[in-house]
């Protein structure tokens, strides 16, 4: 599996450490045995999940501005945990408001040794947001409209919002709230995978 993803981040001209991409492939490991009995996510095959789940996600970390962020509805880590082993130097709190997701992101971050992620069960909208972060990051969670309204309190004035969309999502752009502006559009390429991906940076006027 290891040759997979270095082909796979070679055709992204990602450069990680061995130790990053063995990290990677422990977690998908992970998440494979976990998936049996908690259904974490409906891709089954682990070819795939380097495909749909780590590659998908660490082509957003270029992207990323500042050292704190927040991954809402992280589901089983998705795209906190591949980010956060690509992006050391950062720290990403993973909020999933299901135990069993959380159970399973404290055992990938006992597991794979990661000091830099803090998995937390909790409704966003409860979450206090102490000091503020730096972006607020979710993949497939919701409207653009619905995550600036529950997450609106989580980023510092200069924080941004990063959303992972598949087509570019143009009747939720012309649909976010009063007070929020798109400040790019970035189409990203993901080997392999059939289908557009894009990510929405929105930050606040």
């Amino acid at each position: 599996m290891i040759n997979k993803l270095s082909s796979l981040l070679k055709a992204a001209n990602i450069s990680l450490t061995d130790q990053q991409k063995q990290q990677l492939v422990g977690y998908v490991e992970l998440l494979h045995k976990w998936n049996k009995a908690y259904n974490l996510t409906s891709v089954r095959d682990p070819q795939q999940m380097l495909v749909r789940h780590i590659l998908d996600s660490v082509v957003v970390e270029p992207h990323l501005q500042g050292e704190r962020f927040i991954d809402v509805g992280t589901g089983p880590g998705l795209p906190g945990i591949p980010l956060a082993i690509v992006r050391p130097q950062s720290h990403f709190t993973l909020l999933d408001s299901l135990g069993k997701r959380v159970r399973f992101l404290r055992q990938v971050q006992h597991e794979l040794g990661l000091t830099n992620v803090t998995p937390v069960q909790s409704r966003v909208e409860e979450y206090p947001s102490e000091p503020p972060f730096d972006g607020v990051i979710s993949r497939a969670f919701a409207s653009l409209e619905d995550m600036l309204t529950w997450c609106h309190h989580l980023p510092g004035p200069e924080g941004r919002f990063y959303a992972l969309k598949g087509v570019r999502p143009d009747d939720e752009i012309a649909a976010l709230p009063a007070g929020f502006t798109v400040e790019k559009i970035q189409p990203l390429q993901v080997p392999e995978l059939d289908g557009e991906r894009h990510l929405v940076v929105i930050t606040r006027q």
